[in-house]
């Protein structure tokens, strides 16, 4: 396969921030850069947004920019000592009406509204699963806890309910002003942390779009699924998306770590046959933060997602604050690059039983069929939208797409699609002279030479979002 398909989101943060490094960053395969919003205020994020829109343009390479909302703190407050050693057997208070720092019996809460959200019964977990308690009682804003697994738990650590439950909405009033911030600097996609249903998305949608409309842009939304509720409305939760997000963290805390790599190839399927993206995420190099070399487990994990279908696998912590964040990029590039070879096609069984009701998609899957059976060099879609590459980008094959658009917001949107490389072309509206143009092009590129057969779609007119309608197979001459 020539190139790599499957595409990587990498966390800014402070050890990925110098320019230079960013830049070879790029080279080395970041796709996406996500801007994490749980840190920093607005001016740090306008600042790093066009630290890389600059190093993307010194490599030469568009990339797309995703804003990560924080979403909801479900944390607890502080203590006096900034900690406390917790041991099994004690007793622990979470208690919402506390206003003095935290000691070793008690501590305040960031989430008020625990006490309403909790029986007796419950179990609840603590940095990140680490710390376990159950629920003993409830009184007024207090929650009465028996510690059953202990540990060290410090300053604002979260805090999950085993099987969900807590009624925290996804969109906070930070939430909100960040999508101003995100909107102001036109990120292309926004990440919607622990949304628990289709309006969760919508609402999201709704205010992207309104802080958008000033620079005319509408960027795509991505849903991070990390709350057990969202499992059972994954459907619709899609259907109000652009992709999701697989975010194995919390969504481990709430369901147990068993049962999220059967969900991950679930909610992997069902992202694909919606037509929607999929990215992977959560501790795929978290062994890079401090050491040049990823585990045996780390490879096969990435290498297994690229496997089920992911369009991206995502880096955190690894680039963010790690020691080795250049390396990561390069070793996970090669993992995808070899998973990507090593994956089965079978696009004729892909298509049997299927039916495309839309003209536009039913060109993408010609396209698709067509090009695959010829052996053909090169897929080619003139896209306004980037539609028709994400409809292509759904099924593997070894051709790679090229997308040719003429809109640098869409092309840095196809950034993220499997198997898809964005291009930008000014064409004529002119069919004939705009497929000449396209032609011309990828020649000068080196991407199809004398003799090679490739497969071109398009639209009359030329330029209508949604008006593909022509497929044509060209040999160069």
């Amino acid at each position: 396969m020539p190139g790599r398909a499957t595409k990587i989101v990498a966390t800014l943060g402070p050890a990925s921030s110098d320019p230079p490094l960013l830049e070879q960053m790029i080279r080395a395969g970041v796709n996406v850069v996500r801007l994490n919003f749980s840190h920093g205020k607005a001016q740090d994020h306008i600042d790093r947004a066009a630290l890389v829109r600059d190093a993307a343009k010194r490599a030469d390479r568009e990339v797309a920019i995703m804003a990560d909302l924080q979403g909801p703190k479900i944390r607890v407050g502080k203590f006096a000592d900034n900690k406390v050693q917790l041991v099994s057997g004690q007793k622990f208070v979470l208690d919402a009406g506390r206003s003095q720092p935290g000691d070793a019996t008690a501590v305040g809460l960031d989430y008020k509204e625990l006490p309403r959200d909790v029986k007796v019964g419950d179990v609840l977990l603590l940095a990140d699963g680490l710390i376990v308690m159950q629920v003993e009682e409830v009184h007024g804003d207090a929650v009465h806890c028996l510690v059953t697994v202990g540990g060290e738990l410090s300053n604002n650590k979260g805090i999950n309910k085993r099987g969900g439950g807590l009624t925290a909405p996804a969109l906070t009033a930070k939430d909100m002003e960040d999508i101003k911030t995100a909107m102001a600097f036109q990120a292309d996609y926004v990440a919607v942390s622990f949304p628990q249903n289709a309006t969760d998305m919508e609402m999201a949608r709704q205010l992207c779009n309104v802080a958008a409309a000033p620079f005319g842009h509408k960027p795509h939304l991505i849903a991070k699924i990390e709350r057990a509720e969202a499992i059972p409305r994954l459907e619709e939760i899609l259907r109000a998306s652009d992709g999701i997000m697989v975010a194995r963290g919390d969504l481990a805390i709430e369901v147990g770590n068993a049962a999220v790599p059967a969900l991950q190839k679930r909610m992997i399927r069902m992202a694909h046959e919606m037509d929607k993206t999929v990215i992977t995420a959560t501790h795929m190099m978290e062994s890079m933060v401090h050491n040049p070399m990823p585990t045996r487990a780390e490879v096969s994990d990435v290498a297994n997602a690229v496997l089920d279908g992911s369009d991206a696998v995502m880096t955190s912590a690894e680039t963010a604050a790690g020691r080795y964040p250049l390396e990561t990029v390069i070793e996970m590039a090669a993992i995808c690059k070899a998973a990507d070879e090593a994956g089965m096609m079978d696009l004729d069984n892909n298509f049997t039983g299927k039916k495309f009701t839309r003209i536009d998609q039913s060109i993408a899957m010609g396209a698709l069929f067509t090009a695959y059976h010829l052996g053909a060099k090169a897929i080619v879609a003139l896209t306004d939208s980037g539609s028709t590459a994400l409809w292509m980008s759904r099924y593997r094959i070894d051709i790679p797409i090229y997308a040719l658009t003429s809109k640098v917001a869409s092309q840095r949107k196809m950034a993220l699609y499997r198997n898809v490389r964005p291009l930008l072309m000014d064409t004529s509206a002119e069919r004939d002279t705009a497929l000449l143009q396209a032609e011309n092009y990828l020649k000068e590129r080196g991407i199809v030479r004398t003799g090679d057969i490739y497969a071109i779609t398009c639209g009359e007119p030329m330029g209508s979002p949604g008006g593909t309608n022509m497929l044509k197979i060209c040999r160069v001459v």
